[in-house]
């Protein structure tokens, strides 16, 4: 029989741990800091009082912030959507690409030029640290959630560039040689990675969707379990392939993100709650890889800050900069982007990634990742509320919602749609007898800063008011609540 009291220690310690996690969001909205950067400081700081705790295997920690990381970016696409992702798709695209790709060659030139690495470890510093992780700044912002085009591409592209900045990882690590030549070789690999998950995730969406609205289970709550196994066979299957698999379940996400599937918002719930458990758990693990005293004795922390400085006043704003021209953004829009470039738990995945590897410099290399990251989430976080009432950019307060009274039914409720009223569209300041809803339109219930509003004729609906309406089009329907583009 096994002796209960040190299991139940030790299941006591992460009990503990885990709701201190959680409660520290309060105090994360306190000081305005990112709760992810108190996760890394705090497990950084145990792994140097508490003995032992930095010798977890790296291959140990990669795999756990891998599975972290995927449903992390699952649940991201979804709450994207296929609906806002097809009006900011080229923009996603562009700048999780190409501005990855720029920021990567430009750090890696100011790793060699400035601070004398070979060329193959500027290489790695410069993709370890491309990718951007806006989902920091969505945690620092509290209650609040950025509106419009810029919104959805922060998150876009932390999507997007997460797994281009892992597959340029791993192809540069794959490939013989040095400086241009690991390039040269990595490209190939780099773009049937990109290819082929593009593919799958694709045609994932679209099965897993299939999957959500025809196969009935006995036991509701398995269709958010069978969900979110379904998302760790997406991932699997297209490695396996030789595909990037996070960016085929971050596409599979944004494919049935708006669409309407039975036990859907169980599902989003569901997803919501293990990503949130994802990002505790990854961070944590990402900081007992590194004790914290360790790493600012060991003479990398002029660099790291550095080339910290470097990448949030120079690359990023430049480089970046110049891609998103083209992109119709207002001033402050543009400059909130480029400022909010966020790093997080990728970069360190991908310094891990290095440590594995084991190429020249990689303890040094991964020193200076971990610094940069901690520099920008610290710093770049605490400002980001500040730089986004500074530059105007357009937020809504999301307020807790504890009490729910639900209906659900049997069959799909065909016409029942939920609508949000947008700034500047056609419902926006007008009473809803003034609201062309058609012989078969009709609102049903107005949800307004977390309260029921009564419906009336001279009922005046506002921007951010939820809509419950019924009507036989719902394409006619919505276009009274979004803003004309």
């Amino acid at each position: 029989m096994i002796d209960l009291e040190p299991f139940s220690l030790i299941m006591l310690l992460v009990a503990g741990a885990l709701l201190a996690a959680v409660l520290t969001h309060r105090l994360s909205a306190r000081l305005r800091v990112p709760a992810p950067a108190l996760f890394l400081l705090a497990a950084s700081l145990a792994s140097d009082v508490v003995p032992g705790l930095e010798q977890i295997p790296v291959t140990v920690d990669e795999r756990i912030v891998t599975v972290a990381l995927v449903f992390i970016l699952f649940d991201g696409g979804m709450h994207i959507g296929w609906h806002r992702f097809r009006q900011s798709a080229g923009a996603i695209a562009w700048i999780g690409i190409a501005g990855t790709a720029a920021t990567a060659a430009a750090l890696a030139l100011a790793a060699h030029a400035f601070f004398g690495f070979g060329w193959g470890a500027a290489l790695l510093i410069g993709a370890a640290l491309s990718p951007t992780d806006p989902a920091v700044v969505f945690s620092v912002l509290g209650g609040r959630e950025i509106t419009g085009r810029t919104g959805t591409i922060l998150e876009g592209e932390s999507g997007a560039n997460d797994p281009v900045g892992i597959a340029l990882m791993i192809s540069l690590l794959g490939a013989t040689g040095g400086g241009l030549d690991a390039v040269a070789v990595g490209t190939a690999d780099f773009m049937l990675q990109m290819a082929v998950g593009a593919l799958i995730g694709f045609l994932a969406g679209h099965g897993l969707l299939a999957l959500m609205r025809k196969v009935a289970l006995p036991n509701e709550a398995l269709h958010s379990v069978g969900t979110m196994a379904a998302v760790a066979f997406i991932y699997a299957a297209t490695t396996l392939l030789h595909g990037s698999g996070f960016l085929a379940v971050f596409l599979a996400g944004i494919i049935i993100g708006d669409q309407r599937a039975p036990h859907k918002r169980d599902i989003e719930r569901f997803s919501a709650g293990i990503a949130s458990l994802a990002e505790i758990v990854a961070f944590t693990v990402l900081g007992l890889s590194v004790p914290l005293l360790e790493v600012l004795r060991s003479g990398e922390l002029g660099t790291g800050l550095a080339l910290a400085g470097l990448l949030i006043l120079i690359i990023r704003p430049a480089l970046v900069g110049l891609l998103t021209i083209p992109i119709r953004l207002r001033r402050g829009e543009r400059a909130f982007i480029l400022l909010a470039g966020l790093k997080g738990a990728v970069p360190i995945l991908l310094g891990m990634f290095i440590l594995s590897a084991g190429p020249p410099d990689a303890s040094r290399i991964y020193s200076i990742i971990f610094i940069v990251v901690l520099t920008s989430v610290i710093v770049q976080g605490t400002l980001v509320p500040y730089l986004a009432a500074l530059l105007h950019v357009p937020m809504r307060r999301i307020d807790p919602e504890p009490w729910g009274i639900g209906l659900r039914f049997t069959d799909e409720p065909h016409g029942l749609h939920r609508h949000v009223v947008e700034p500047g569209s056609p419902a926006d300041g007008s009473t809803i007898a003034e609201m062309a809803l058609g012989e078969s339109g009709w609102i049903s219930m107005i949800r307004r800063d977390g309260q029921l509003i009564q419906v009336r004729g001279e009922t005046t609906l506002h921007a951010g008011d939820v809509v419950l309406a019924l009507s036989d089009s719902e394409t006619g329907l919505a276009r009274l609540f979004k803003q004309p583009r």
